[in-house]
């Protein structure tokens, strides 16, 4: 009796070794990187963020009159305004679709942002890609279109390819290149525009950050319509994001009145170099999640 106590003592030490020597080899998974951005938007541009499954999103993006008459209309803030309505929806914890209506030319826009690779914690993937597009139909009369109006004309288009990294809990930052196409322009414009841009965060307190963004129209001969033609000028940002863990709110100033992508790079005409041009705006977010 004593001998089969013993031997299945034995067994039992033996096979404990074993799985413990498995469960040590087994190699720990790789998680996201935490939160390189506080919102799914910066000033205008996508992030990489996409909230958790099942998180609901509402965004009001803002952005007031230029700043040229000073204090008459306390620069531009008590001046005509665009602001832009969002809401959006993660189906997955890396795919998010969403509706926008903006009052500049009452645009309503269909998107969706879907996280192709996720920046790890080891570095096993070392940066963030992130696919975003959407479809505008622009939604004024149908006098604006001309005598050939057809409801294709309505619509416009906007695809992105974002890279980013988290290179620190301080420091994001992210490039992107990006397609305008819209079917409907007048006879001096080309349909399509190439842009690339960059955009970041500094982050200097627990709940505070620096934000910027850059984005620039390319001149390219090769997809143009025209013989002689100019791009629209480049947008360009600066603000402030304040966060806790369900909303942000950024304060900015920027140089363009557009607020939805393919509008800013196919028709800003507000050069970045003349103060006059530049006027303050805001982006609100708030989370729900279900």
């Amino acid at each position: 009796m004593k001998k089969y106590i013993i031997g299945f003592l034995l067994m039992f030490c033996v096979t404990t070794l074993l799985l413990a020597q498995e469960e040590s080899s087994a190699p720990e998974k790789d998680l996201p990187v935490r939160a390189p951005f506080e919102s799914g938007i910066l000033i205008d541009q996508q992030t990489s963020q996409i909230p958790t499954a099942k998180t609901l999103e509402m965004l009001i993006q803002h952005r007031f009159g230029t700043v040229e008459q000073g204090i008459k209309d306390v620069y531009g803030i008590y001046s005509s305004a665009n602001i832009r309505l969002g809401l959006n929806y993660s189906i997955l914890n890396n795919l998010m679709i969403g509706y926008g209506l903006t009052r500049t030319n009452m645009y309503s826009d269909f998107q969706v942002k879907y996280n192709l690779l996720q920046q790890t914690r080891k570095n096993t993937t070392p940066v963030s890609v992130t696919l975003f597009g959407n479809m505008a139909i622009d939604g004024r009369k149908d006098q604006t279109f001309g005598t050939e109006y057809k409801f294709t004309n309505r619509l416009s288009y906007f695809g992105q390819v974002i890279v980013g990294r988290k290179f620190s809990d301080a420091i994001s930052l992210q490039v992107h290149g990006s397609f305008t196409h819209f079917n409907s322009v007048d006879s001096l414009s080309n349909h399509d525009v190439v842009g690339v841009g960059f955009n970041g965060r500094i982050k200097f307190s627990p709940q505070s950050s620096f934000i910027f963004q850059v984005d620039a129209p390319l001149k390219i001969q090769a997809i143009s319509e025209q013989k002689d033609f100019e791009v629209a000028d480049p947008a360009v940002g600066i603000g402030y994001e304040v966060s806790t863990g369900t909303h942000a709110f950024q304060i900015f100033i920027s140089n363009t009145n557009g607020i939805l992508n393919q509008h800013s790079f196919m028709y800003n005409k507000s050069d970045w170099k003349n103060i006059e041009n530049w006027r303050f705006g805001f982006v609100m977010t708030r989370l729900w999640g279900f």
